[in-house]
């Protein structure tokens, strides 16, 4: 037979356990019953019996009496209205609001959160987590199917333009000129805008080894009949394409060539316009509106959130693919910082404690309504029910200590009184 699993199996599993201790306790107290009857009818043998009919009626009457304690508690003692028995299902409301209350003033305090948060390090808890993850653990499979689940439930043109708007809309509010002029003042401290002047010029190369052709013909256009006739214009027109890749050569090779020196300060005068010059801010702007109002930045929009979405489907269909690949590299190597980044551990364990504090403070009250009204929205028989088979077996062990206890108190009253 297959365990039941969840509260379902944990509640069977305490109501059997519940059962056994109770048949214990009741065998012991049958058992101490016989021997009361075995130990009276052979006391005229020997004096020894005496001392075991004491510790046999001593056990029964402990037994007896830790018998009705436990009974009382949840129903009334052999079916009779004996006053104050039954008493959880009496005061099953009041043991919602104490319970609720309980719980509320040692576990959802904002206070009481926060001293139990400070001992707690979510940030090495997750830093394991990510860097050992359970691909085929029960949670992740979970969270896998529920992400798919959501991902495919959702509209996906609606979705798409959701998406899309809230993109161009950030982007919208973002004033990017100054960011770009901050990047390329950085750039040009560092040397980087180097290798873009270089590409420039070579492009420039190509550019006019591959139109030769063209600048011979717009010169021999342009010639007079007299240089067309003596060839004058092929001969100009070479000397104007050597000089200029000539000049396009020494850009390259002289890094304080004065061309590529004027351009360098055109760039330098360009960072400084985007960062201070209010109409270069608003031409940036402007450029920025005309891109993101282009149909074709707006299909490629959608194409990029669809591409995103099966990306993200093929991820949560099989996480253990995902995690074998670059994306599970990155949360190993996050998982790592996070184990061993102190001042990072600091500022999540910081930031899961507020936001714990914070839940306690907003949604404790709610919480503790939540136990006591569903505590007493239940009927007194499931209440009593759920209590005993919780801490129905633990006790048992009191009838059966009260029986063993009883016994020997009788033992040792038996002992003092034939010593007297």
């Amino acid at each position: 037979m297959t365990r039941k699993s969840g509260i379902d199996g944990a509640t069977n599993d305490g109501a059997a356990a519940y059962r056994r201790m109770r048949r214990v306790a009741a065998a012991l107290l049958v058992a101490m019953a016989i021997l009361f009857l075995i130990a009276r009818l052979l006391a005229d043998r020997h004096p020894a019996w005496g001392f075991v009919q004491a510790f046999a009626e001593a056990a029964m009457v402990g037994g007896l009496a830790d018998w009705f304690a436990v009974t009382a508690l949840f129903r009334h003692p052999l079916g009779l209205p004996i006053p104050h028995t039954a008493i959880i299902p009496r005061n099953k409301d009041r043991i919602g609001t104490t319970l609720a209350t309980f719980l509320r003033d040692n576990f959802l305090t904002p206070a009481v959160v926060a001293r139990r948060m400070a001992h707690v390090d979510v940030a090495s808890a997750m830093g394991r987590f990510l860097a050992a993850p359970p691909a085929r653990g029960r949670l992740w499979k979970g969270a896998s199917r529920l992400a798919a689940d959501v991902l495919e439930s959702l509209d996906q043109e609606r979705l798409g333009g959701m998406v899309k708007t809230a993109l161009a809309q950030r982007l919208r509010e973002v004033n990017v000129a100054p960011m770009l002029g901050q990047a390329l003042t950085a750039a040009m401290a560092e040397g980087r805008h180097a290798p873009l002047l270089d590409g420039i010029v070579r492009w420039a190369g190509r550019t006019l080894d591959a139109n030769t052709a063209l600048i011979h013909a717009m010169i021999h256009e342009r010639s007079g009949a007299l240089m067309r006739w003596t060839g004058l214009d092929a001969t100009l027109a070479d000397k104007i394409i050597e000089g200029l890749d000539k000049l396009l050569n020494e850009m390259i090779e002289q890094p304080d060539h004065p061309l590529r020196v004027k351009a360098e300060e055109g760039l330098a005068r360009l960072a400084e316009d985007l960062q201070h010059d209010p109409v270069m801010r608003e031409r940036v702007q402007s450029v920025k509106a005309e891109i993101l109002d282009n149909p074709a930045v707006e299909q490629w929009w959608l194409g990029m959130w669809e591409q995103i979405r099966a990306g993200l489907l093929r991820m949560v269909r099989d996480p253990g693919d995902a995690i074998s690949g670059k994306l599970g590299e990155a949360l190993r190597q996050l998982g790592e910082t996070l184990q061993h980044d102190v001042m990072l551990q600091r500022t999540i364990n910081r930031f899961a404690r507020r936001a714990a504090v914070g839940i306690a403070d907003d949604y404790g009250d709610g919480i503790v309504r939540l136990v006591s009204d569903t505590i007493q929205g239940w009927d007194a028989a499931t209440v009593t029910l759920r209590l005993e088979n919780a801490v129905g077996r633990d006790l048992q062990y009191i009838r059966i200590n009260g029986t063993l206890v009883g016994g020997l108190v009788g033992l040792l009253i038996h002992l003092i009184d034939v010593a007297l």
